[in-house]
């Protein structure tokens, strides 16, 4: 199975092991680690410990590559590893590790991992670094470059995984009801008319799709929405819910009109079903990520891949990069070959054989035209689509600690009201209301 495919399980597997994990046992971390070289000799045997939190395919090719960077760096020893049993045991791991001083060098994190590791004092600004044209810095996209950079100042790594959320299209489903194609000049307005058109009754087929499970895929799905619209989810600082603005509410009222006077929406109490109708030919558009194609191309569905309607030409998207995190061990040698390797890796040759190998979306723009992204295109129609709409990630989801019960406070707000439970002024705000006690408690 792809990586992409096992994706979205890790959108909510974060929450639970930043909520047990994350806050507890980084304040708790000891003051350093021991004095390593104090000047840089590039010259010098260095070994530097790796940990990629992958398995089985994905594990193999990240050994291949730091391979590859000892033969081009003979003094250069890659300590390679998973870490730990799962990518989910990472945050813990780390967390011990902290306090024994055995941390590695680098890293891999869940995107909601940064600003809990940010905290620890352990990681590696490298924001000079990333500053250098050589770096091209730019070809990522700006939300992964945010989720590298969690408090605004310390960038402390490198985009390892991303992903985006683009409008899937059933053809089949289409071409029954003889509605037109989505395009990517799409309004919400236009998504909402063919959403109702599409829908029938007499064959249980629905024209959209959206989690009512109150997970963060019932949320992050929300954001796009409320960020064409002009709003925030958090205030400047980071310590107030905003997401109940004028804004939030008009995108959860337009949602509610769908679901609740439409009766165009499945509503998923699953988080898993609307993906297995969608691929059956009973939903006719879903939103979701490069991980659902390996999937549709198993069931054999006739499908299309648009970017996401928009507000006032605005189709912004949300995404949810992982990064590779770098840590400080107060040996220049250390830090500048972790730099090295990590910058190597994330380069463009190098992402090919990795993520684009994989079947996950490139890292970097840059990558979209080559050969080998070419390829996988063929083998998972819409993955340059999805690529594309990179560029609309314009925004990170916040990295904040209170962001876990955030996302479960509105993400059980948005799942009443489109069940008819609720109104969507009242919900938001009593939503925002439960944030804030979280935020401020971090």
């Amino acid at each position: 199975m792809r990586f992409g495919s096992s994706k979205k399980t890790q959108l909510h597997a974060r929450a639970i092991v930043v909520a047990l994990a994350a806050t507890a046992s980084l304040a708790a971390c000891s003051s350093g680690s021991s004095e390593g070289a104090t000047t840089l000799d590039e010259s010098e045997d260095v070994t530097i410990t790796f940990w990629t939190g992958q398995a089985d395919e994905a594990q193999t090719i990240l050994e291949g590559l730091a391979a590859d960077f000892e033969a081009e760096n003979p003094n250069v020893t890659i300590d390679i590893s998973s870490g730990a049993p799962s990518t989910d045991d990472l945050l813990q791991k780390l967390s011990a590790s902290f306090a024994g001083g055995t941390y590695p060098d680098i890293s891999y994190a869940y995107g909601s991992w940064a600003s809990e590791l940010a905290d620890s004092g352990r990681t590696l600004d490298i924001t000079d670094q990333v500053a250098e044209p050589d770096v091209k810095w730019d070809e990522f996209s700006e939300a992964a470059r945010q989720t590298a950079q969690p408090t605004g100042e310390a960038t402390i790594g490198f985009p390892a995984v991303v992903d985006n959320l683009a409008l899937m299209y059933n053809k089949t489903v289409f071409d029954a009801a003889g509605v037109d194609y989505p395009t990517n000049d799409w309004t919400w307005d236009d998504f909402r008319k063919a959403a109702k058109e599409l829908t029938d009754p007499s064959t249980n087929t629905y024209g959209y799709a959206y989690s009512v499970s109150g997970t963060e895929e019932t949320t992050w799905q929300f954001w796009p929405h409320l960020w064409q619209n002009g709003g925030e989810i958090l205030s400047e600082d980071g310590k107030t819910a905003t997401f109940d603005s004028q804004s939030g509410v008009d995108a959860l009222t337009f949602l509610q009109g769908m679901a609740v006077d439409d009766k165009s929406v499945y509503l998923d109490q699953t988080d898993t079903k609307f993906g297995e109708l969608f691929a059956s030919d009973r939903v006719g558009m879903m939103t979701s990520g490069p991980w659902q194609l390996y999937d549709l191309g198993v069931a054999g569905t006739d499908y299309g891949v648009v970017q996401l309607p928009g507000t006032d030409g605005d189709h912004q998207t949300v995404s949810g990069p992982d990064i590779w995190t770098l840590f400080d061990h107060k040996d220049a040698n250390r830090s500048y070959w972790a730099f090295e390797f990590a910058e190597w890796l994330t380069a463009a040759e190098q992402d090919l054989k990795w993520n684009v190998a994989y079947g996950n979306l490139p890292l970097r723009s840059s990558e979209i035209d080559t050969p080998e992204f070419k390829e996988q295109v063929e083998a998972l129609p819409g993955l340059d689509i999805m690529a594309a709409n990179g560029e609309n990630a314009k925004k990170a989801r916040p990295t904040v600690s209170g962001y876990v019960n955030l996302s479960e406070a509105i993400g059980g707000a948005i799942s009443e009201v489109l069940q008819g439970q609720g109104d969507p002024q009242t919900a938001l705000t009593d939503a925002a209301d439960k944030a804030d006690e979280d935020l401020a408690d971090n």
